[in-house]
């Protein structure tokens, strides 16, 4: 565990990187990464073993799904968890977080935006992350553009508290940002309340085109705010159920050609429930990348 003050030090020489030397940070096409969502059941039995075959189909980076409620990465601790990373050649890039504002069994949760978000960054910074997203709200989160405009000061933040680690704080959306309130999106209440620099925002490709947003002008609107793509299809059927990268309807290959305008750095395939095994399905997901994205 470093020390608070040695915490503190390496974090304003990495803000001040990211300041000087932004092109360090750039976006790589080496790397191709998977949100461990998609193999959650195997990451909650064995985590080492679900992380060694994520390695094997050929993902080089990872993002997290779990931390907040017990402020383990997987139930294990940062040099656990970082160590078990390397001997499989992955980075863990980015995780998911919680608000914070919804109760566990009655009880404030630890490792959310809320609550004990500054050991959550530490922790963070320890395993590498250069990106902590704020993954879901919950119903009882969402309400009024007014609560929005609230939720926006709360990532306004967090966001800066990041930004003193050299970490990047997003917003991960899904289509209820896009139901319409006094003639007006959620979403754009988070954008337009939010600071450009301390907030930006990881767009799920599947949840956005569910919501009959257009991707591309979601990213002309708003340049340089969408550094963490989610790539996950749809397939063609009235349910709009997921599906494997490039067995749907989605264009990828369209919408990345509008990466450098988007300002992505990386992205995470993300198959929420797959048909059958999971590691199939992101092998066939990976296969097609490979091919046409990278």
């Amino acid at each position: 565990m470093i020390s608070r003050r040695s915490f503190v030090k390496t974090s304003a020489m990495l803000s001040a990187g990211l300041l000087a030397a932004p092109r360090l940070f750039a976006y790589d096409k080496k790397y191709i990464g998977l949100q461990l969502y998609t193999v959650r059941d195997a990451m909650q039995a064995d985590p080492a073993a679900a992380l060694a075959k994520v390695a094997q189909v050929g993902y080089n980076s990872v993002e997290g799904a779990t931390y907040t409620g017990d402020e383990k990465f997987y139930g294990m601790d940062t040099k656990s968890f970082s160590k078990v990373l390397k001997q499989n050649g992955l980075v863990m890039l980015s995780s998911h977080y919680r608000l914070g504002e919804e109760q566990t069994n009655g009880k404030d949760t630890p490792g959310t935006m809320l609550h004990d978000w500054d050991k959550a960054v530490e922790d963070a910074h320890e395993v590498g992350l250069k990106y902590m997203v704020c993954a879901y709200l919950s119903n009882p989160e969402r309400g009024s553009l007014d609560h929005y405009k609230k939720l926006a000061d709360d990532f306004n933040t967090a966001g800066e508290k990041c930004k003193k680690a050299g970490i990047q704080f997003c917003y991960h959306n899904h289509d209820f940002e896009f139901i319409q309130q006094d003639g007006k999106y959620p979403y754009e209440t988070l954008l337009k309340n939010t600071d450009k620099d301390a907030v930006k925002m990881e767009m799920d490709l599947y949840w956005v085109t569910k919501a009959k947003q257009d991707p591309i002008a979601l990213i002309n609107e708003n340049p340089g705010r969408f550094p963490l793509f989610h790539v996950k299809d749809m397939d063609n059927t009235p349910k709009a159920n997921f599906t494997e990268v490039g067995n749907g309807i989605i264009d990828f290959k369209k919408i990345f050609t509008h990466a450098d305008k988007a300002g992505m750095k990386y992205f995470f395939v993300e198959q929420d429930r797959t048909p059958g095994d999971p590691f199939v399905s992101i092998k066939q997901s990976f296969d097609y990348i490979k091919k046409n994205l990278v």
